[in-house]
């Protein structure tokens, strides 16, 4: 790979990530070829512009302070892989579970798969129980 493929690459990633820190979907939406989430521990698969929208407003109901911290990013052939923590309060329903006003922090694994310079896919992993603790719901 070159410098400057590794160097887009890079800035994507971070533009995707801060653009869901700001709530900026338009901008998240923007660093995909096409817009893919999956979600390992839950087995959630998100396709295209309208499920990635949805899982946007349904995380964010749930989590409207939902945000990240990098710890880490390293790159591989055609990812990059990213250590961070993901932070947030639960103030809303999520899977019919109620609101317990707890906040959780969570270290997680991120691969950002990618074609040329746009990411094909965000594949995230964490241990669900982590959370699941910290608001209470064990």
């Amino acid at each position: 790979m070159s410098k400057t493929l590794r160097e887009r690459r890079e800035a994507v990633v971070r533009e995707h990530m801060a653009s869901e820190n700001r709530h900026d979907f338009d901008a998240t939406i923007a660093t995909f070829a096409h817009p893919h989430y999956e979600l390992v521990p839950t087995g959630s698969v998100f396709d295209g512009e309208v499920e990635v929208r949805n899982y946007f407003k349904l995380s964010r109901a749930a989590f409207p302070d939902q945000r990240n911290e990098l710890r880490t990013l390293y790159h591989a052939d055609n990812a990059v892989i990213v250590e961070m923590d993901l932070l947030g309060t639960h103030l809303g329903e999520l899977r019919g579970t109620k609101p317990t006003g707890k906040t959780f922090r969570c270290p997680m694994t991120a691969f950002f798969i990618f074609e040329d310079d746009r990411i094909i896919c965000e594949r995230v992993y964490w241990d669900q129980l982590t959370i699941m603790k910290q608001l209470g719901l064990d």
